[in-house]
């Protein structure tokens, strides 16, 4: 392989995929995307960047014209939206979803100088979507562009309190040596839906089958990342009444136990539309639901606390959904919203870096110990 240990970063959003590779030395020399708030948060962290190019995937002569030379990696984390009932399950034929072929055949277009690394991300959507089928489309595409694959699930809650379950596809290109391995058992990385996809699709370049490790225990807390101080913007008790007023009588059964103990809880809420209504949902397993788009009322989360204070809720602050993502000190810039599409859109950066140490970097080494030999190209 000769490419140097650069990657290409699509659907960049803010640039978290990105941060989660630096540590490694990996150097990103073109970032995509075509959102400008985005852009700006993307520059508040890595500062004025040229290589982040605003503009659709689907002019395809624009951004391989953008490309400098050959990378070793590209990463797409293109949009769930149609994978999800947000999108009314289009799925790949969704307008937003269909972005992923726009990225494949920048792929194809770039020819001899197409990177021999490729990284997919997504919601566990995409193993489901159609019944299965555009997982098997999208992986059928990589490999006709000659890419061996992998794929796990991996959950963010390994690595920050935050429930984040997303679907990584690996590719590599022939030419990199990877060991011969028995197809996958149903485990903590491999859902028994996906390994029945791994089992019985017969790819042209054939599956990868890695030896992953199981993820490690989380070390941060959710009260780590919450503030609870009195400067909050902590919602009125007609507020929080409210909200307690729209709870199934489970939930706040839960809530009402909770407030009679001696011990401060930290959990967090969405609202929901159930059965006609709106539904208040709460939990207080330690974690914080997944972090969503504020579109709606239901895509932003809720903040309870049960303290010496009583009942306090509120909406979870940008910061905190910076914590949740692994960046505590991102420089926010912009309008809240702004922020929190950003954070919602993006990837958890310690879940990135584990994929990075356990599957990127591996094979990329892999490679270049392999092209010193005389045996890859």
């Amino acid at each position: 392989m000769d490419a140097d240990k650069t990657f290409c970063e699509f659907f960049a959003g803010i640039g978290l995929v990105g941060e989660g590779l630096r540590a490694s030395g990996w150097a990103c020399v073109y970032a995509n995307d075509i959102a400008p708030g985005k852009r700006e948060l993307y520059e508040a962290l890595n500062g004025p960047s040229p290589r982040y190019h605003l503009e659709d995937v689907n002019r395809t002569a624009e951004i391989v014209a953008r490309i400098p030379g050959r990378p070793a990696l590209a990463t797409a984390s293109f949009p769930c939206v149609d994978l999800s009932l947000a999108g009314h399950y289009r799925g790949l034929d969704g307008r937003e979803s269909s972005t992923f072929f726009a990225f494949a055949e920048v792929l194809r277009t770039l020819g001899a100088r197409r990177p021999p690394l490729v990284l997919l991300e997504n919601v566990p959507g995409f193993l489901t979507s159609r019944q299965g089928r555009d997982f098997v489309t999208a992986a059928e595409t990589l490999a006709g562009l000659g890419y061996r694959l992998d794929a796990f699930v991996l959950d963010a809650r390994h690595f920050a309190p935050q429930s984040r379950r997303r679907v990584f596809v690996v590719g590599a290109v022939e030419e990199i040596p990877a060991p011969a391995r028995p197809a996958s058992q149903p485990g903590m990385l491999r859902p028994a839906n996906l390994v029945k996809i791994l089992s019985t699709l017969r790819l042209p370049t054939g599956w990868l089958n890695l030896d992953l490790p199981d993820p490690p225990e989380r070390g941060v807390r959710l009260e780590d990342v919450i503030d609870r101080d009195d400067a909050q913007d902590w919602w009125s008790k007609v507020e929080v009444d409210r909200h307690c007023r729209m709870m199934s009588d489970d939930h706040l059964r839960q809530v009402e136990k909770l407030r009679a103990g001696a011990t401060p809880r930290i959990g967090t809420a969405f609202r929901r539309v159930r059965s006609g209504g709106q539904r208040t949902e709460v939990r207080f397993d330690g974690l914080a639901g997944c972090l969503r788009t504020p579109r709606g009322g239901s895509g932003k989360q809720i903040v309870v606390a049960i303290d010496a204070c009583g009942l306090r809720m509120r909406w979870m602050t940008p910061r905190e959904y910076a914590r949740l993502q692994g960046m505590p000190d991102f420089p926010l810039i912009g309008s809240r919203n702004q922020q929190l599409f950003g954070f919602g859109d993006a990837v958890c950066v310690p879940a990135i870096q584990w994929v990075d140490r356990q599957v990127l970097t591996p094979l990329y080494e892999s490679a270049r110990a392999s092209r010193g030999n005389g045996h890859a190209g």
